[in-house]
């Protein structure tokens, strides 16, 4: 598997339209969770949160917005941001432009943000036009990992702590399948970072 723990400058060079971090003189970081809600990872990650007194934005997915409402409306009433990441989390490089549109203007229907986090980070290139023109697309400037099989949660950690400064967006996820890696590093993270004088910031 192959994917950029820290986002090439040249990337960020090439989509300058898109937010990859939000520079910052106060050592704002940016925690971002996709692919939620989910019942059992994303209460958890509320409570690593809540205990720490940390906001973080949610990128979520409308089928699971459909599926667990209250969960959803407990992101935004704990004071978290939340942005659409598509309905049925659809990868743009392999869906047609209508198809990618009409599927996260379903997902505006519930989730109602102006940020936008396409999944798997593969825009629907025919799309951007017609997204930007109502959304933000928030991207990130480290990727924890902690979907990568190989990766222990102590690396997850690691790839976070070496890699921010300030006003990197961080990517994790509430998915079900990475439960252990993400809600274990998380707090871990947290408090690195606090110790590392960072605050934490909410995307809007």
């Amino acid at each position: 598997m192959f994917y950029a723990v820290k986002t090439p400058r040249l990337l960020t060079y090439l989509f300058s339209s898109f937010i990859w971090k939000i520079p910052n003189d106060n050592k704002t970081v940016y925690l971002t969770f996709d692919d939620g809600p989910t019942e059992k990872v994303t209460r958890k990650i509320l409570e690593v949160l809540n205990n720490e007194k940390v906001k973080a934005s949610f990128f979520c997915v409308g089928k699971n917005v459909e599926k667990y409402p209250d969960l959803f409306a407990c992101i935004k009433a704990e004071g978290h941001a939340v942005g659409n990441h598509t309905n049925t989390h659809l990868n743009g490089w392999k869906t047609n432009k209508k198809q990618y549109l009409e599927d996260v203007e379903e997902a505006d229907k519930l989730i109602k943000s102006n940020l936008f986090r396409p999944p798997y980070g593969k825009l629907n290139w025919r799309s951007k036009k017609d997204l930007q023109r109502k959304y933000k697309i928030v991207m990130w400037d480290v990727a924890g990992g902690d979907f990568d099989q190989y990766l222990s949660i102590k690396d997850v950690v690691k790839n976070i702590i070496n890699n921010v400064n300030p006003g990197s967006i961080v990517v994790l996820h509430d998915n079900q399948k990475f439960m252990i890696k993400t809600v274990e590093a998380l707090p871990i993270i947290i408090k690195e970072l606090k110790a590392k004088k960072y605050r934490f910031g909410l995307i809007n």
